[in-house]
């Protein structure tokens, strides 16, 4: 009980002596006020950038490998590739179901973006892709309404569609989508179904960013027989492969078996390219720790200035009581009490300008977000973080003054002016 009614003692004076230098104990708080703030900010612009790239790379499938073909800019660059490669074929798709290992599904891709389309948009143009059934389950797709493509409707050739939920809204309206026709250049398709919404651009093709929300989907038989794009000369046959593996498969391993196939069959001519989603993710989060690791260094710059100047306002504080330090030694304070004493002070400052430090933080982290459009996370640890660091820099700068206002004689510091 003694030792909590010193440390009260302590607190009650260490708070009576800041109280009575209001504007100094709000200066020298700023620097931990700007340091917290700036740690909690860089943090959640962080946390914030590593949850959409992470979800993002996360859409793509980290079960998935990628297959993508590369296009040519000119007939000339396509006769040099020809003449050691066929492209992306469908050759490659039965040899990659044929060989390899751990693979669940496969589909190829054929994509379109269309001249005409009726009705017409409200919006941009919707693009067309071609695609077996197991694209919904590789792209973990879901339908809203209706339902997907079926084995039996690449089959039949199916003049059949899927479309993503802005695409509906483009050609039909907020009405249901099922049943209704569309016309994509010259062939009339009827929608089976509509897909819920999907979060941002989810996809790529041929290097080129896609929005499934805005796409149509039609069986690859369908697309192969009835629809023929102007600059196809310049294209492979297909555009793209998408493979899912099975549950616990190495997908890395699984791709270098990939790319071996492929570079056999097309004479070892970069005319594809391989895209693993897992291994996207492990090098994203080992990039964002590295980036936030960066921040908040340079963030803690400001709490290393704000911890200097709580040494230095604590110091100068022991110069100006030095005879009350005296005073206090001669009535029977022991060198423990004035370390406690000037020390408690300082914890005080730093407490004081970490909790400012953190509604700062919060704001900024709020502002950032609202003015550059970023999305921003403030999590729990990045707070406890910050706080906790403000008041053990509070703890490391005030030692050394308080060991100093400690150690000054008694009788020196009685004679002090």
């Amino acid at each position: 009980m003694s030792a909590v009614r010193s440390l009260m003692t302590d607190f009650h004076a260490s708070f009576n002596n800041l109280k009575a230098q209001k504007t100094r104990t709000l200066l020298t708080a700023l620097g931990i006020v700007f340091g917290v703030g700036s740690v909690i900010g860089m943090l959640s612009i962080g946390a914030g950038a590593r949850e959409q790239s992470l979800q993002f790379i996360e859409r793509l499938g980290v079960r998935n490998i990628l297959v993508d073909s590369r296009t040519v800019t000119s007939n000339e660059e396509l006769k040099e590739r020809r003449r050691q490669s066929p492209g992306l074929t469908e050759r490659d798709v039965r040899i990659l179901e044929a060989n390899v290992d751990g693979l669940e599904v496969l589909s190829p891709r054929m994509f379109l973006h269309p001249a005409r389309v009726l009705p017409k948009p409200t919006g941009s143009v919707p693009d067309m892709f071609g695609v077996r059934a197991s694209y919904e389950l590789i792209h973990n797709l879901h339908v809203n309404e209706g339902r997907f493509l079926t084995a039996g409707d690449d089959e039949q050739c199916a003049s059949v569609c899927v479309l993503g939920l802005n695409a509906k809204i483009n050609l039909i309206g907020f009405t249901g989508g099922t049943g209704k026709y569309v016309k994509v250049n010259d062939n009339w398709l009827r929608v089976v179904g509509v897909l819920a919404e999907q979060v941002g651009e989810s996809g790529n093709a041929g290097g080129r960013a896609i929005d499934r929300n805005n796409s149509i989907f039609i069986p690859f038989n369908t697309f192969r027989y009835r629809f023929w794009d102007s600059s196809s000369r310049l294209k492979d046959e297909l555009d793209g492969v998408d493979l899912r593996l099975k549950q616990d498969v190495d997908s890395v391993a699984v791709s270098k078996v990939v790319t071996a196939i492929l570079n056999s069959t097309h004479r070892n001519t970069e005319d594809f390219g391989v895209t693993i989603p897992a291994a996207l993710l492990a090098q994203q989060k080992r990039t964002q720790s590295i980036f936030t690791y960066v921040m908040v260094a340079i963030a803690a710059i400001s709490l290393l200035v704000g911890g200097i100047g709580i040494m230095n306002i604590v110091l100068a504080t022991v110069m100006e009581r030095t005879r009350e330090i005296g005073v206090r030694r001669a009535l029977g304070a022991r060198k423990g009490d004035i370390v406690r004493q000037f020390l408690t002070e300082a914890v005080l400052i730093s407490i004081a300008g970490g909790i400012l430090g953190v509604v700062f933080g919060l704001f900024l982290s709020w502002a950032i977000a609202q003015a550059a459009e970023w999305k921003t996370i403030v999590t729990t640890s990045s707070v406890l973080v910050a706080f906790g660091v403000s008041a053990a820099v509070g703890v490391l700068f005030g030692i050394y003054p308080a060991f100093k206002a400690a150690s000054i004689d008694p009788i020196e510091a009685l004679r002090y002016e």
